[in-house]
Order: structure tokens, then C-alpha cells, then sequence
């Protein structure tokens, strides 16, 4: 055997040894990945628990959503709200439940991986969990606003409420009153980008800061590390919430 060969061999020995190790390392960088994704911030038992105590209300699940209608008096407006990233979608029931109550279907999306924007579903897609509406105002926390962005230039949309969050894509044109609800004690979601998007939605979005609020009171579902602290109650969000999208049908 030559010198020539057993180079060649050690060429080839660090080749297949430098290959698993690169394909070993993806393999841990996507299980990890997809472990984190699956890693979900619960709902708060006593909130969910109250919403399906109150006989106001019925929640089921249907068509890959969760549907929370009034007993009586529906009417044809529905609300598609779209969950933060690796919130779980219960975690909405609470601050939307005196919406419902009012006479207002919510549809909440159960994404796909926890990620709303991960999930390609189109509006008339999610609208089959509650085939009775025929107007929506879409509405999302977090990430879960930035989806809604995406879906809102359908003809069946009549209004955008963002929770804690902003548009990523160009809505400027949309004729449809749009709602951006802030929190004076986010510390999650990113200043500078909701700046920069202020020229992405028309110019007249309303701006509404709920003081003493913070990233993670938009749901049920605890703290969040990095967050800053909320000096409101959960029934005071609820109440503010309810006034938002209560003011916005009204006027349509």
C-alpha cells in the first residue's frame, strides 16, 4: 500500500467523520427547534373556567378552532382572533368572553406548531368553523396580529384590531378601520418595529395604550420572561378589550 492510498483514505475517513457530525448537528438543531415550538404557555385554569361556567356562553371546538358564541342573540360579525407564538389558544377565552357574551361570535385559531405564521390557512378556510358569519374583524396578540395583517384585504373583513403587535406587510390602502391596542409596560414587543410599521397601515390606525398593561395581559396564560410587570387586573383588560371591539362594531 502506497503513501498516495493511505492519504487518500484519511481524506476520505475525515470526510465521512466531518459529514455525521454536520448531519448530527441538524438533527439536534431540528428536534430542538421543534421542541421549542411545542413548549406552550398554559392557559390559567380559574380564567378558562369561569368563561365555561358563564351560561352566556358556549365553546367548542370545531374545524381545527375554537368557536365561544352566545347562547342568544348571535349575530352575523364574527371575531378570528389569532394567538401569540406558542400561546395556547384558551388562553383568549377570558378577555374576549364579554365580546362573546354581547352577541359577537370569536373563532380563535389553534395554529399549526403554535405559530400563526406558520399556518397558511386562508380566511375562508377558518371561517368554516362558524359558517354563520358572514362579516369578520380579525384580530391578533403578538405574532398572531402580524398574521391577521396578511388576511385582511378579503372582501369578508371589516376591521383589524392588533394586540401587542403591528403589520409586517403594506395594508395602507385597506378601507376598514383599523385598531392597534398597545401596552404602556410591554416589554416584549419590539419599538422600533412598530414605528417602522406605522407607514404600513393607513393613516387613519388608532392607537390605544392600555397603561399599567403588559405583553402578556392581552391572554391568560401567566408571565413571560422579559416581559415587564402589568399593574392591571385581567378583568380590567377584559373590560378595556370589550370597549375596543365594542366601539369598533358599532360603527360599522
Amino acid at each position: 500500500m502506497t503513501r498516495l492510498d493511505d492519504r487518500r483514505r484519511l481524506i476520505i475517513r475525515r470526510i465521512r467523520i466531518t459529514g455525521w457530525t454536520c448531519l448530527s448537528s441538524l438533527l439536534v438543531t431540528i428536534v430542538s427547534f421543534l421542541t421549542w415550538f411545542h413548549i406552550v404557555f398554559a392557559a390559567e385554569r380559574e380564567a378558562t373556567l369561569e368563561v365555561f361556567r358563564d351560561d352566556r356562553l358556549q365553546v367548542s371546538e370545531v374545524a381545527g378552532s375554537i368557536v365561544m358564541e352566545p347562547t342568544e342573540g348571535a349575530s352575523s360579525t364574527g371575531i378570528l382572533y389569532f394567538p401569540g407564538a406558542r400561546v395556547n389558544p384558551y388562553s383568549y377565552l377570558y378577555p374576549l368572553s364579554e365580546v362573546a357574551a354581547s352577541g359577537t361570535t370569536v373563532v380563535i385559531m389553534d395554529p399549526l406548531m403554535n405559530m400563526a405564521l406558520f399556518d397558511g390557512r386562508r380566511l375562508d378556510e377558518l371561517a368554516l368553523a362558524a359558517p354563520n358569519i358572514t362579516n369578520w374583524v380579525l384580530s391578533g396578540h403578538s405574532l398572531g396580529g402580524v398574521r391577521a395583517c396578511m388576511l385582511a384585504d378579503d372582501p369578508a373583513v371589516i376591521g383589524l384590531v392588533l394586540m401587542g403587535s403591528y403589520c409586517a406587510i403594506d395594508v395602507s390602502s385597506l378601507e376598514i378601520p383599523v385598531l392597534q391596542v398597545l401596552a404602556s409596560n410591554d416589554g416584549l414587543i419590539d419599538a422600533e418595529a412598530v414605528a417602522a410599521s406605522s407607514t404600513l397601515v393607513p393613516d387613519s390606525t388608532h392607537i390605544i395604550t392600555l397603561e399599567g398593561a403588559n405583553h402578556a395581559s392581552f391572554g391568560t396564560y401567566g408571565s413571560q420572561p422579559g416581559d415587564g410587570i402589568a399593574t392591571l387586573s385581567r378583568a380590567e383588560v377584559r373590560d378595556a378589550l370589550t370597549a375596543v371591539f365594542q366601539d369598533l362594531l358599532a360603527g360599522n
